[in-house]
């Protein structure tokens, strides 16, 4: 019970990882980024899309709202194997704009395609994420941020394979499964920040 109560609150060391923030691409409902601020937040990610249609409504005032706040803020795809890259990353252009004072952008893979109507072979998977990534790269004018889940690397071993910085998740613990250095690392999936009526997920980045 004790390390539960601990762990809604549980942020890693500010003396060990300066930089951090929260992600907010798993949906954590109406935010309040002072509060998120006042936690010590410097960055936020938001959703903005996934696969070829799904666009989030909020991401426009949000990031008008992070912003107001002081907060730096990017943008989260959520990859969807099923679906070719192109129309992903058209999906992407349309609601994110072009600004050079965003972080880059995130790429989150977390569905491993078990459940396409045609199989996908890792080799086509690893195709697709690497044409996205390009042209969002393209539109952001910097490199794209892997956000790997476990069971999507187990499944496709992107790591190894395409050359991005990395984005892993392990609360509480520093998580090893990229195989080489993370960049960002969420390290509370649930952390308790009051800013909503959810849980946020907490991520530093590597000093």
């Amino acid at each position: 019970a004790w390390l539960w109560w601990d762990l809604r609150t549980w942020q890693p060391p500010e003396s060990e990882y300066p930089e951090q923030g929260a992600d907010l691409s798993g949906g954590s409902g109406e935010m309040n980024f002072a509060v998120l601020k006042g936690h010590g937040a410097d960055f936020v990610y938001l959703p903005a899309t996934g696969g070829e249609g799904e666009r989030s409504a909020s991401f426009t005032r949000n990031l008008a709202s992070a912003r107001a706040e002081g907060l730096e803020v990017g943008a989260v795809h959520l990859f969807d194997p099923c679906v070719p890259a192109d129309g992903q990353a058209a999906n992407f252009v349309t609601i994110v704009p072009r600004d050079a004072d965003l972080l880059p952008p995130a790429i989150a893979l977390i569905d491993t395609g078990e459940d396409c109507l045609e199989p996908v072979t890792s080799g086509q998977v690893r195709s697709e994420l690497t044409i996205l990534a390009n042209q969002i790269e393209a539109h952001a004018g910097r490199p794209a941020i892997l956000k790997l889940g476990r069971k999507f690397e187990e499944t496709h071993g992107v790591a190894a394979r395409i050359e991005r910085n990395l984005w892993l998740v392990r609360t509480r613990l520093e998580p090893d499964y990229g195989g080489r250095p993370w960049l960002i690392w969420t390290a509370n999936e649930k952390y308790e920040s009051g800013a909503s009526e959810q849980p946020v997920a907490w991520a530093v980045v590597r000093p």
